[in-house]
């Protein structure tokens, strides 16, 4: 079968498939599993708890359910949850957003696919073609974004700094002197995009810095598009204090319920100019007809009440900061004598591991863990977009670029345990 070029591009091997592969396909037989790598949220009791509640009260709602499975909703999303989330989020934090802000997709992953090829690709105008870029200004960035293109090199990144700190921990930072140096020069960007916190390092950029790079794209006319799938204000995976919800007219806020309870369900929450929600509207309609309506529905009444921000304020937040610390425990209790550290865990639900003496790139070091029945996933995938043309240093120059794993702590606190102490003997074998 010959595929199309795009065809090509989607179906070819990447660093999300390998991820999502190793999450469904099991191992060979008598290999125990300790699976450290992909995005599955914990089943926290009470969050199930709370949906098993919504979902009852919509069996026994006359006929609520037949319609929620019988009918689409428009391509914009579930008028009625729209209205909700335009509603509680404008009351509550004072955003000037109503219901032509908000629109929904199959999952904020689908969301980011429309977006980044929305603002970035080939643009025509009057006989003439210019192709724009998306930044990503705190590299390492998300997996899932590097092979999102439609177009070949449509994403730049700008490689972190970073600041040691006590006890084998580091910080990365944005360069905020390379980003806006490299803006200067290049006037063909379309958006600037972050995830917050930070996947795959559990980075949780402060209100400054967020104000900065808002200011930074305001300045250039191109929105800032911030993936808030574990941040304010749900599912509150964040442990700083100095972080706040944000949107302002030149942001497009991606927001989730896959990491409040809900990842089956692929329900993405886009907030943004009114422009921009129209645009994913007739993109739904044409990619998906409309998005699912299970988690809208689910969800619609605990925003309202405001219930589902309490629960992650109470539950959510609590249950995964604790597990981080017992994770951070274990890699200093496993990993002592040897020459490592983790990032500081500021929010999501992965730790990122740097093993400064391995001997092997991490893509063979994953390879070797694998055969443990360890599964992560290796730092490499999480550095890529190149423009060397523009000054910027090739990503894979970073000094972190094959040291590093990601490593998933929401699972079972026995199962992450002793998986964490696999790698550290793993590494040993492998240290210089």
């Amino acid at each position: 079968m010959n595929f199309s070029d795009f065809g090509k591009k989607l179906c070819s091997q990447s660093g999300i498939l390998q991820l999502m592969d190793d999450i469904g396909r099991p191992l060979p037989k008598n290999v125990k599993p300790y699976r450290l790598g992909g995005g599955n949220p914990a089943m926290i009791p009470e969050i199930s708890a709370m949906y098993r509640q919504e979902m009852q009260k919509i069996m026994d709602n006359g006929d609520e359910f037949e319609k929620l499975i019988g009918l689409y909703d428009s391509p914009q999303g579930r008028m009625s949850f729209i209205e909700t989330v335009a509603e509680y989020l404008s009351k509550t934090y004072g955003w000037k957003i109503g219901p032509e802000n908000v629109a929904i997709s199959n999952g904020s992953q689908s969301a980011c696919f429309y977006l980044f090829n929305l603002l970035a690709g080939t643009f025509s105008s009057e006989g003439s073609k210019n192709r724009k870029k998306i930044v990503f200004p705190l590299a390492p960035e998300y997996i899932g974004y590097a092979d999102q293109g439609i177009e070949k090199e449509m994403f730049v990144s700008i490689p972190s700094t970073w600041k040691e700190e006590a006890d084998h921990t580091f910080k990365y930072h944005v360069n905020f002197e390379l980003l806006e140096e490299y803006m200067k020069k290049n006037s063909q960007i379309g958006a600037i995009c972050v995830t917050r916190p930070t996947n795959p390092s559990g980075n949780v950029l402060t209100d400054s810095e967020i104000t900065r790079l808002s200011k930074i794209a305001r300045q250039y006319s191109i929105p800032l598009i911030i993936d808030n799938a574990y941040g304010l204000p749900w599912p509150n995976i964040i442990f700083t204090s100095d972080a706040s919800p944000y949107y302002d007219d030149n942001v497009i806020l991606s927001m989730s319920l896959s990491k409040i309870g809900l990842p089956s369900l692929r329900t993405g929450i886009i907030i943004a100019p009114a422009e921009i929600v129209t645009a994913i509207g007739n993109m739904n309609a044409i990619a998906a007809l409309a998005s699912g309506s299970f988690g809208q529905a689910l969800a619609e009444n605990l925003i309202k009440t405001g219930a589902l921000v309490e629960k992650a304020k109470n539950f959510v937040r609590p249950y995964y900061e604790n597990k981080a610390k017992k994770a951070v425990q274990a890699f200093h209790k496993y990993f002592a004598g040897t020459d490592y550290a983790v990032h500081k865990s500021e929010g999501s639900i992965f730790q990122w591991l740097l093993l400064k003496g391995l001997s092997i790139p991490t893509m063979q070091f994953y390879s070797e863990l694998k055969k443990k029945g360890v599964i992560v996933v290796p730092g490499e995938y999480f550095f890529f977009g190149d423009d060397t043309e523009h000054g910027l240093p090739p990503v894979c120059e970073h000094p972190h670029f094959n040291k590093c794993l990601r490593i998933n702590y929401a699972g079972d606190e026995e199962e992450v345990d002793e998986g964490i102490r696999i790698i550290a003997k793993t590494y040993r074998k492998f240290s210089k």
